[in-house]
């Protein structure tokens, strides 16, 4: 759909440099847009991108020179570039809320209006789904699960026994929350499977990625904290108490009774032992492996993870063994050459 600049800088509050009358067809970014497309730059640094894309126009920052290109200046490139993209790609949503015929609810369940159910989802006895949630197919919503409004749960997503998620939260396909913890006793030479009575809670605004895997407490909870967000293949054990605003990349893995502090970081196959806390506003650098307790507003990476500094200055050690081997060893050379040397001179000296 062939859309001027004017009605786009309508759209998200921008202003037009170059001739208003530019049409566009579509939107993407720098490295995939063509000539009929307008794309985006949303730093300055970022304008050699630029060279040899073939957009006709471009979203940029205000005070940015496009040169000969038509563009809108806008104060959030971003925000700006969703709205056009949305413009021309529009989201598919479900036509209408519906509950599909082959899903299997309860009839102890409470499902509230505007509510759709996705084909073969099951919602199990005493469950909750409040108003605007959207339950795609095969989702399975075990006994006495409590749903918040406008929570989308993707396909195939598995929420066990008394699980809780709060308003406007996200839970990815073939997730799994509340699943038995990994807990066991040794009784009688056999590992015996220790108490699952507790469940999973998650927060308002938090977003769960596919295949991650949050495990029920083992008598209380397992919290997530408001406006956590957690990427693909995720796990967190049983009683973590996972803070306010954090976000956890990909292939983290948390062991039990975890806790954290808000808005803490930890990027991707970070590895946190069991009964540890990490303090709030912490950052975690990839494959950190976390033994101890981390203060707050730490940054800290490697194994075992250490704060940033010394971690860099171990680094730059390591990089200089091949050196400090050839003078160890050049030293060791040196040192028995004298030895053998004063030997010499003893059985001189006896001799004589």
């Amino acid at each position: 759909m062939a859309t001027t600049l004017v009605e786009l800088a309508e759209l998200v509050g921008g202003s037009i440099l170059g001739n208003p009358e530019t049409t566009v067809g579509g939107a993407a970014p720098v490295h995939d847009a063509g000539p009929d497309d307008i794309s985006l730059i949303d730093r300055p640094e970022n304008a050699r991108q630029l060279s040899g894309c073939p957009a006709k126009a471009v979203v940029v920052p205000k005070n940015f020179d496009p040169g000969d290109r038509a563009a809108i200046a806008v104060d959030d490139v971003h925000a700006a570039f969703v709205a056009i993209l949305l413009h021309f790609r529009p989201c598919r949503e479900p036509a209408l809320r519906a509950i599909h015929p082959s899903a299997t609810i309860s009839p102890t369940a409470v499902i509230d209006d505007d509510v759709s159910i996705g084909p073969a989802a099951t919602i199990g006895d005493d469950a909750q789904v409040a108003s605007g949630t959207t339950i795609h197919a095969g989702v399975h919503i075990m006994t006495g699960c409590k749903i918040g409004r406008d929570v989308t749960i993707y396909p195939n997503a598995v929420l066990h026994e008394d699980t809780l998620v709060g308003d406007r939260s996200i839970i990815h396909a073939c997730a799994v929350i509340g699943a038995y913890g990994f807990g066991y006793r040794p009784v009688e030479g056999r590992h015996q499977l220790s108490a699952q009575l507790g469940y999973v809670e998650i927060e308002a605004d938090v977003e769960v990625g596919a295949c991650t895997t949050i495990d029920r407490g083992t008598y209380g909870r397992t919290l997530i904290g408001e406006g956590t967000k957690i990427d693909n293949q995720v796990m967190i054990a049983h009683n973590c108490q996972i803070g306010k605003h954090n976000l956890l990349c990909s292939q983290v893995g948390i062991a039990g009774s975890t806790t954290t502090g808000d808005y803490v970081v930890m990027a991707g196959q970070v590895g946190v032992r069991d009964h540890v806390h990490i303090g709030a506003r912490s950052i975690l650098g990839a494959k950190a492996g976390v033994i101890n307790d981390m203060p707050e507003g730490i940054t800290a990476f490697g194994i075992p993870a250490t704060p940033e500094r010394k971690q860099k200055l171990l680094q730059a050690s390591l990089s200089k063994l091949p050196e400090m081997r050839k003078q160890l060893k050049a030293l060791q050379r040196k040192v028995e050459a004298m030895a053998e040397a004063d030997e010499e001179n003893d059985e001189d000296r006896a001799a004589a």
